[in-house]
């Protein structure tokens, strides 16, 4: 995915022409460098906590939805993907 928006072809030219791109490489890497790929060091499934999460229990997801909430702010998000 990064190498095609980052590529040379038009249609990436045009998507980085048109649209602000933000990518979130990992929401979970604590858990994931301990073999849980769904929940965190504090052994809660982070999929689960997305609707309230606590800042200080799962931050990553905290932050991440801070992040979409003040872009909101300026701009329309068209779309949000989770890989």
């Amino acid at each position: 995915l990064i190498h095609y928006l980052t590529g040379p072809t038009l249609d990436a030219k045009i998507l980085r022409d048109n649209f602000v791109i933000k990518l979130v490489p990992m929401l979970n890497p604590d858990g994931v460098i301990n073999g849980n790929y769904r929940c965190s060091l504090s052994g809660q499934d982070l999929n689960r906590q997305w609707l309230e999460p606590s800042r200080a229990l799962h931050p990553t997801i905290f932050y991440t939805k801070m992040m979409l909430k003040r872009f909101t702010e300026d701009r329309e998000v068209v779309m949000y993907c989770d890989l």
